[in-house]
């Protein structure tokens, strides 16, 4: 994160940069598990403040004394909140598990500062007093406020322009889709142009790292199709559908690798998966090899969660159906 200039701090949560003027405004933070008082809900974020070392138990990482907004890097973050500017959240392995990668740090994106307070710790001090610490809420920008390329930005305009439109649709930059199985209830046309320009600000990253781990073999199968050119085909699979209304992450934790069959049968409920990891396949489903279990290698997070929230959904589809 250094050396990509996202993040100017080593070894420190929070990252600030010095303006013309002299003032010390903050420009990043990491989630990598520093204090218990944090929350990460993905599209928000709440942050306890900096302190220094000397105020931290070397053991357990645990406040020994409040915090204060003269520190430095609280300073900082209060007056990119002050002057509304943006912040980069990093998020490393040691961070929330439903968002967090394996084994290193990602870059997720810009957020806003919306509020700041004194609150206080959920963990008194040795001594037992109550300690005050520096809070912020950040809440995730629109899609179509991340910063882009020139390329992608050029792009993004003349579809935009073509369209009759300015800017991008306000959906925070997700595709359109309905619930799983909804698109085959009825015949629909998909409008490709706001597809095309969700896809290109859309970070593939997530996806790439996942199918790049398996190799382009289905979790689901164990299906690997190659080309003449010898190079696997698969496709990432979010596991909670990113559109409405589902709205899950584009993260590791909540992704899967998978051919394509598998990744339609995944999306209209026809294999589920059970919290031991057991594959369920509709009792109508022929013709198709599965694997006992899904197939989740070192490296990749598979979080239950996102598991729970597929298999439920499709258990009241069809309990609906039945009534």
């Amino acid at each position: 994160m250094l050396n990509a200039q996202l993040h100017r701090a080593n070894q420190n949560g929070i990252s600030w940069l010095q303006t013309k003027e002299g003032h010390k405004v903050g420009d990043a933070i990491v989630l990598h598990g520093g204090y218990a008082d944090d929350e990460d809900h993905w599209d928000w974020i709440r942050y306890t403040g900096a302190s220094p070392k000397k105020d931290k138990d070397p053991k357990t990482g645990r406040l020994l004394r409040s915090q204060s907004w003269s520190h430095v890097d609280n300073a900082a973050l209060l007056l990119s909140y002050e002057q509304g500017l943006p912040i980069r959240v990093i998020r490393g392995y040691e961070g929330d598990s439903l968002y967090s990668p394996h084994d290193s740090y990602r870059y997720d994106g810009l957020y806003e500062i919306t509020e700041v307070r004194t609150a206080t710790s959920k963990y008194p001090a040795p001594d037992g007093s109550p300690i005050k610490i520096c809070q912020f809420d950040l809440k995730r920008m629109p899609a179509r406020e991340q910063v882009q390329t020139q390329v992608e930005r050029h792009i993004i305009d003349v579809l935009a322009e073509l369209d009759g439109k300015q800017g991008e649709p306000d959906d925070g930059g997700q595709e359109d889709e309905e619930a799983p199985g909804e698109q085959w209830d009825e015949e629909k046309f998909p409008r490709s142009r706001s597809m095309q320009v969700r896809r290109l600000i859309r970070d593939t990253a997530a996806v790439k790292r996942i199918k790049n781990l398996y190799g382009g073999e289905c979790q689901l199968c164990g299906l690997r199709l190659t080309g003449p050119d010898g190079k696997p085909y698969s496709e990432g699979a979010h596991i909670r559908p990113l559109g409405k209304p589902h709205r899950g992450p584009d993260v590791e934790p909540n992704i899967l690798c998978l051919c394509p069959n598998c990744h339609v049968r995944l999306d209209i409920g026809a294999i589920t998966v059970d919290e031991d990891w057991s594959i369920i396949a509709r009792p109508d489903l022929v013709g198709a090899g599965l694997l006992p279990k899904l197939n989740v290698r070192h490296g990749h997070r598979v979080h239950q969660e996102y598991i729970r929230y597929h298999r439920e959904y499709w258990e009241r589809r069809a309990s609906d159906r039945r009534l």
